[in-house]
């Protein structure tokens, strides 16, 4: 599951994951393809990238990069979110101070985006809690291309933010290597 390119602690190097978030109109998608690669080689091919979180499920959470990682981080966001009910911002927010500033976080190689009724944001180790302009962001080996093809989709009319998702996930399938057509989509209703 991890987009990053070979370091010390992973020499071999892991890719393969393709997130993306669109928000449109009362709805906010969250897609992930299924494919973890180690090198040249498809390990897995319908991993589960993207979930729901929190108390009710009220927000979702896709991730990239190494696989324990992302899960230590998903558990330490739904923390935060149990001490910040329904503050996402502020869940972000103090998890990204935690994830810059603790020595063992710190080593944590992992992206995530996070989405609720209202927000959505992109969380990095450098402590950076991002939202976008225009509702989309992408991450991961693939994060580019979904992206530009999200935004592209943007223009068309009549298009639920899970259809962007969805074709925006497909084009970027087809481009990168690291992507594939096993694609997982959940969607918040943001007028509910």
């Amino acid at each position: 599951m991890d987009d990053f390119q070979t370091s010390p602690r992973d020499p071999v190097g892991w890719h393969g994951t393709t997130i993306l978030a669109v928000r449109r109109g009362p709805e906010v998608a969250l897609a992930g393809d299924g494919q973890v690669s180690l090198g040249q080689t498809v390990i897995k091919a319908n991993a589960r990238k993207v979930r729901r979180i929190g108390a009710s499920g009220a927000v979702l959470a896709g991730f990239a990069g190494a696989t324990a990682d992302a899960f230590t981080l998903l558990e330490r966001l739904e923390a935060k979110l149990e001490r910040f009910p329904n503050q996402l911002e502020r869940a972000c927010v103090e998890l990204a101070r935690d994830w810059r500033t603790d020595r063992y976080l710190r080593r944590l190689e992992a992206m995530m985006i996070v989405a609720d009724r209202d927000h959505s944001f992109t969380l990095t180790g450098n402590g950076d809690v991002l939202e976008p302009e225009d509702g989309v962001i992408g991450i991961g080996s693939g994060g580019n291309y979904a992206l530009a093809a999200a935004r592209a989709l943007l223009g068309v009319d009549g298009l639920s933010a899970e259809e962007i998702a969805r074709r925006a996930m497909r084009i970027a399938a087809d481009i990168c290597v690291y992507t594939n057509h096993n694609v997982i989509v959940e969607t918040l209703r943001t007028d509910s």
